[in-house]
């Protein structure tokens, strides 16, 4: 019998082989001044464009958007032209690519910022570490964005995509989800604003309907995607209280009806949130009968948990992290339920080829 993770599956107009996606995931090797995709990350892509869709790593889209050491951007035009090899040598072999269009806010650090504060929804610490230049330090506690700074920051999510179309994208992901700046608008724990972007669900999730109202200015909404994480807790400085799922609700019940996104692109719990007041424990069987339109799920699936949560209607498409770094080939692999090959976690963040382009695939493991 085939497997449902295999069969093909169309995205409005785009056509994919399968329904495996290859989770975007920050590794940090743009160690160079531009901050822009190498040959490197290039060939990184392009071992594992037999995914259905590759969605990239989190990409800023300023300077103000950084959080993390090396990680490549999409706001300069030497960043766009790094990303052409990238999206080119996805193309070569038949895949597709997504950008993730991504701000830290809060989650960053003074050292990316020459000094000066990030910034957030509020001035309140996420109590968290940031990883810089120099290893990790703790979190310091954000500026307040202004009214005017919001709009730019939208236009500069607008810019992002723009540049990603340039640069060859098949579309975007807008990166809402893991604690970062929309998700700190979200919940009131990091939003206790009083203006038009704080108070009700409404306002807390009105950044993210303005940034997709931008995004479609310059590219189809059906190539967009969003990520959201309803019930992450007790990290990146997040806590789950009586107003968090019925917002998730809200922002899903609102993509549903009045975009007619690529995907939505949803995580399943970071941690155990069982004994959580007000948690959501199983993400993908609430939100499945809230959103009419592709569905994509993550966190922690293998082949067996992937099939099934496809079979079972729960998802439309499954999105694998971990196990693409260390298995290039994850899709034949699992075509052939060929054993997966473990991760070196020492290697996720360093700079090189090492743990990142090295992993042998089936032809070349037997050997």
């Amino acid at each position: 019998m085939s497997q449902p993770l295999l069969k093909p599956i169309k995205l409005h107009d785009l056509a994919l082989k399968n329904r495996i996606v290859m989770a975007p995931m920050t590794r940090s090797r743009a160690d160079n001044p531009e901050k822009a995709p190498t040959d490197l990350i290039a060939k990184y892509y392009e071992q594992r464009a037999s995914a259905g869709l590759i969605i990239s790593e989190g990409t800023p889209v300023s300077t103000q958007a950084v959080g993390y050491i090396n990680v490549p951007g999409i706001y300069s035009q030497g960043q766009v032209e790094g990303w052409k090899k990238v999206t080119a040598a996805v193309h070569k072999q038949g895949g597709k690519i997504f950008a993730q269009l991504w701000h830290v806010g809060r989650m960053s650090h003074p050292d990316f910022h020459n000094g000066e504060f990030p910034v957030a929804p509020s001035a309140i610490n996420p109590d968290d570490q940031a990883f810089t230049e120099t290893g990790f330090k703790p979190t310091v506690t954000p500026r307040a964005l202004t009214i005017s700074e919001i709009q730019q920051i939208v236009q500069d999510f607008k810019n992002a995509a723009r540049n990603a179309v340039e640069a060859g994208f098949d579309g975007v992901e807008v990166h809402a989800s893991n604690g970062y700046l929309f998700h700190q608008f979200f919940v009131t724990c990091s939003n206790t604003r009083t203006d038009a972007y704080g108070g009700s669900r409404e306002n807390r999730a009105r950044l993210l309907f303005e940034v997709l109202d931008a995004i479609k200015e310059v590219m189809p909404i059906e190539r967009v995607g969003v990520r959201l994480n309803p019930s992450l807790h007790g990290q990146f400085g997040i806590t789950i209280d009586e107003e968090t799922i019925p917002t998730f609700d809200y922002i899903v019940g609102r993509l549903s009806s009045d975009y007619t996104l690529s995907y939505l692109h949803l995580s399943e719990p970071f941690s155990d949130v069982s004994k959580v007041p007000f948690a959501e424990p199983y993400i993908a069987k609430r939100y499945r009968p809230l959103y009419n339109g592709n569905l994509i799920i993550n966190k922690g699936f293998n082949q067996e948990k992937g099939n099934k949560v496809i079979a079972d209607g729960d998802a439309d498409l499954v999105a694998f992290g971990v196990p693409f770094i260390s298995n290039p080939d994850l899709v034949e692999r699992f075509a052939q339920h060929e054993e997966l090959q473990p991760a070196d976690n020492t290697s996720f963040y360093m700079p090189g080829p090492k743990g990142y382009i090295d992993y042998p695939v089936l032809e070349e493991a037997e050997k």
